[in-house]
């Protein structure tokens, strides 16, 4: 085939995919009709949308290479982002005291959890949010997932907390400072600072509130802290790691199970599980029903950890 004939082919495949984009987002527009959602929403988020090639490239990537455990902890648990903990820590005290009281969730795990999430709002992601979605719902792995996000989506533009050109996040559609999804946005954010809008993006009042609303919603434990490290006795039986081991303090210390120092575990009355996110020898951890809270968030132990683990840091002067 000549350059001619192969660049005429290219254009009529590309011609083609338009057009069946344009069929099924004129699908897309009637069942969000069917859900309420008016037509002048409809006209001012999707008109001129057309899928991203740049998400559907990132969609289908495969990744070169995984981060160790030590490696994440190195870039999400830095020195950097533990001394801006602290200093966020100190500069938002009466917010995050005030949403403590609210939703019984202590201030260090809202500020650990921004700021794994996106470094305090400094990487909340500079995708079209709509554009995203709509382009992995039409051509994604997970179509019917991310289908659903983008109605989700258009639902949040509807309710007016957020303008199209605004509504920014990933590639996949995290959004905001605390990169909730849009079904996640519709459940569990609030408008804390009570100005009619549920704002992510820029209202550091209804951020915190909305990561708090989130864990409470989980039955999240004011007065508990999420785990620790711990020190395994020699031949510790392998099968006793994992979320899915659940027994009481008193069992692991009967078992030689220490503080990360050496020294005794609580005498609390809590459930705790052992897990290790490096794998079979490696660094240990109690992990306490705070942490399956945060597991829910993200369902990944390096993740879950990484939050216990900076939410200390900060505490500590």
């Amino acid at each position: 085939m000549g350059m001619i004939a192969a660049a005429l082919c290219r254009g009529r495949r590309a011609n083609a995919n338009i057009q069946n984009f344009e069929a099924w987002l004129a699908e897309l527009k009637q069942e969000a009709r069917s859900r309420g959602i008016a037509e002048a929403t409809l006209a001012h988020a999707l008109d001129g949308v057309a899928p991203i090639d740049r998400v559907i490239e990132l969609d289908r990537k495969q990744p070169e290479f995984i981060l160790t455990f030590e490696e994440y902890l190195t870039r999400v648990v830095s020195e950097v982002r533990v001394e801006k903990g602290r200093r966020l820590l100190a500069e938002h005290q009466a917010l995050l005291i005030a949403v403590e009281r609210r939703y019984a969730v202590q201030p260090r795990f809202v500020i650990a959890l921004w700021g794994v999430e996106s470094d305090f709002g400094r990487l909340t992601g500079e995708f079209n949010v709509v554009g995203a979605l709509a382009t992995l719902a039409y051509d994604g792995r997970r179509s019917a997932f991310f289908r659903k996000e983008l109605l989700d989506a258009l639902t949040i533009l509807d309710e007016g907390h957020i303008s199209p050109a605004a509504m920014t996040g990933s590639w996949a559609g995290a959004m905001g400072q605390n990169q909730f999804m849009p079904s996640s946005f519709l459940a569990y954010a609030v408008d804390l600072d009570g100005d009619g809008r549920r704002d992510i993006w820029a209202s550091i009042a209804d951020v915190f509130g909305s990561i708090a609303n989130y864990l409470a919603s989980y039955q999240w434990q004011g007065t508990e802290t999420w785990g620790r490290p711990v020190r395994l006795p020699p031949r510790f039986d392998p099968t006793l790691v994992g979320l899915e081991i659940r027994k009481d303090l008193h069992y692991w210390r009967a078992l030689g199970v220490k503080a990360a120092d050496g020294g005794p575990l609580p005498q609390a009355p809590m459930e705790a599980s052992i897990v290790q996110p490096a794998g079979p020898g490696g660094q240990a951890f109690l992990a306490y029903d705070n942490y399956r809270v945060v597991m829910r968030w993200n369902r990944s132990l390096y993740f879950a950890t990484a939050v216990g683990l900076l939410a200390d840091r900060v505490a500590r002067p």
